[in-house]
Formats: structure tokens, C-alpha cells, sequence
């Protein structure tokens, strides 16, 4: 039987065993970690390894580690990255830079079980990007996010880490943060389909996708992520075709209870719910208001699934060295 189509947080750095039976009842698609979730290597690694075994495969677990600002393991364990928009400013070799800086953050989350890193952030940086979001982007055009957010994809992938690309079909324009509110873009959809929309069209064989929770108000007076004609447009127009999980279903852009926001997620075209915040009642909901994965998703999320691999060799202290020196 496919798995539930959501993914799920955990309380804290240990699994409890109220928690290993809720998840194995419910059996979500995977896990997503956060800095509540973080302490020493050994104990994430232990940690890891208990989600997988509470549903008895190996399902992925997922964490958002862009570096700068949203950043879930640091030091002294692991690297402390710059913001993405003031390394790619920078960078001698933008495109390297990214490269390099995405193969060595898949190769720190690869070590402790994680094998889905939720990057790159392929929105345009404009002169109405919310701060929220702003530091996190690659640049200001499409020719420079494409390529830059592709590196960072490539990346991701030789370091055996699987990318989710974001905030598909595009978050720049929004001067809202989603976490708190709900952002509305009103540019046409023609200039969206030569902008924003085409950095995620030149990037649309990458197999894992993340929803923007924005109205775009030339296609549909909902938020994308609930709207079946943005994920038509997503699908159609995009032309992707990799699972689309939700952004964080509790942000505040979304309007209803958890209930109608997962209803309406799925009834839109989304594949999978993105839940984060670790909390019972909420979690609950999700689990008894989201189906197992459709055919086409458990489709989606095999293909994806199967281009996990282990990490390419690399000399690690070699790739540090050259991306300082690119820095330099």
C-alpha cells in the first residue's frame, strides 16, 4: 500500500516511542528536521536511523540547509555558510562557487542520514523581494538564477543528496512573508512565463518541486499552492513533472484549518503535504485528512527516490580550499 502523502517533523534531538507508534500507524512519505531536532553527529545519526525504522524502510528525511540564513546544523559540527545572495556577489565563479558549496553541504547531511536537502531557491531576486527571502537567492535575472540554481542542484546530487527546488512557480516578487501572511503578486501572467516561471521551466527535470504559498492574481484569486490552475500552470506551462510537495502547510498565507489547507492542497494538484512543525494535534489532522499517494505521486516519488546515490569522491579539504579561493 503507498505511503501517506504528507511528511511529518519530530518533537526534539530523540524519537520518542509515543512517536515512533504514531508515525508507524500513519506511515507519512518521510520527515523533515529541523534545529530542534540537532545535536551532536551521533545522536542525529541515531535519529535518522529511528524515523526510518519506526515505518520500516527507508523512507527520506528532509532538512532545509541553504546556509546563511536558514541553516539547521552549524558549527562546531558542521560548516557555517554564508548567505547565498552575498557569496554569489562575491564569487569570481559564481556557478563553481555554488557547486562546490552545495556538494559540501550534501556531503555534511549525507553523514548523518539525510538525504533530501530542500535547495535550491530558484525565485528572482527583485526590488519587492521581502527581506524574509531576499539573503536566500542566487540573483536578479533568469539567466543567473537558472544556471546558478542548476549548479546547486548538480551539487546536491554528487553529494548524494536529492535537491527540492523552490518556491516553484516563483516567490520573488512577493513583499510579504508567507510564514505571517499571505503574499499577492499582480504582474501578468505573459511577463510571469518569461521571468519567474521560466527559471523553474529550464529546471523543470529536477525531481522534487516545493509550492509557493502566493496568489497570483492574473491566474487565480488563491494562494498557488491551493489553486489548480497555478499547479496546471506548474505542470502545463513549466512543464514539471517531478513530485510537488507543499511549502510548510501552517504558514499563515494559507487560509482554513489544517484539515481544508490539506483537502484543498491535494484537490489542487500537489502530491505530497509538507508539515514541519512537530506539534500532535496538527500532525493528527494531516494524517487523517491526507490520502495514501496517488498513483501518478507514488510514480513521482519512486523516479525521485531512485536517483538517490552515494556521494561522488571528492577531497574535501581540496573542494573547501578552491571555494575559498574563489571567495577570495
Amino acid at each position: 500500500m503507498p505511503a501517506g502523502a504528507f511528511i511529518l517533523g519530530c518533537e526534539g534531538p530523540d524519537l520518542s516511542t509515543r512517536e515512533a507508534a504514531f508515525f508507524r500507524d500513519c506511515d507519512p512519505w518521510g520527515f523533515i528536521l529541523f534545529a530542534r531536532n540537532v545535536d551532536t553527529p551521533d545522536r542525529l545519526r541515531a535519529l535518522t536511523a529511528s524515523l526510518r525504522d519506526a515505518l520500516g524502510r527507508d523512507a527520506p528525511i528532509l532538512i532545509d540547509q541553504e546556509g546563511g540564513r536558514v541553516q539547521r546544523l552549524g558549527p562546531p559540527f558542521w560548516t557555517r555558510w554564508s548567505r547565498p545572495l552575498t557569496q554569489m556577489c562575491r564569487a569570481s565563479d559564481p556557478e563553481r562557487a555554488m557547486f562546490l558549496r552545495a556538494t559540501l553541504i550534501a556531503r555534511e547531511l549525507h553523514n548523518v542520514g539525510i538525504d533530501v536537502n530542500c535547495t535550491p531557491t530558484a525565485d528572482i531576486a527583485t526590488e519587492t523581494t521581502h527581506p524574509f527571502l531576499l539573503s536566500r537567492l542566487y540573483g536578479d535575472s533568469v539567466e543567473t538564477v537558472s544556471a546558478r540554481a542548476r549548479a546547486n542542484a548538480e551539487g546536491c546530487l554528487q553529494g548524494g543528496v536529492l535537491p527540492v527546488m523552490k518556491h516553484i512557480p516563483g516567490h520573488g516578487r512577493a513583499n510579504v512573508d508567507s510564514h505571517l501572511g499571505l503574499p499577492r503578486v499582480d504582474t501578468s501572467c505573459e511577463d510571469l512565463r518569461v521571468t519567474d516561471f521560466e527559471v523553474f521551466r529550464r529546471l523543470n527535470d529536477l525531481p522534487l518541486g516545493m509550492s509557493a504559498h502566493v496568489v497570483y492574481s492574473d491566474i487565480d484569486t488563491a494562494p498557488g499552492t491551493i489553486s489548480a490552475a497555478v499547479i496546471a500552470e506548474v505542470r502545463g506551462g513549466i512543464g514539471f513533472d517531478g513530485l510537488l510537495m507543499t511549502d510548510d502547510i501552517s504558514m499563515a498565507a494559507l487560509p482554513g484549518d489544517m484539515a481544508s489547507r490539506c483537502k484543498a492542497s491535494i484537490a489542487a494538484g500537489c502530491d505530497v503535504i509538507l508539515h514541519c512543525n512537530g506539534e500532535w494535534d496538527d500532525m493528527a489532522a494531516v494524517a487523517e485528512n491526507t490520502p495514501c499517494l496517488s498513483d501518478v505521486g507514488q510514480t513521482r516519488a519512486d523516479r525521485a527516490l531512485s536517483m538517490r546515490a552515494a556521494p561522488v569522491e571528492l577531497d574535501i579539504k581540496a573542494a573547501h580550499a578552491e571555494l575559498d579561493a574563489l571567495m577570495s
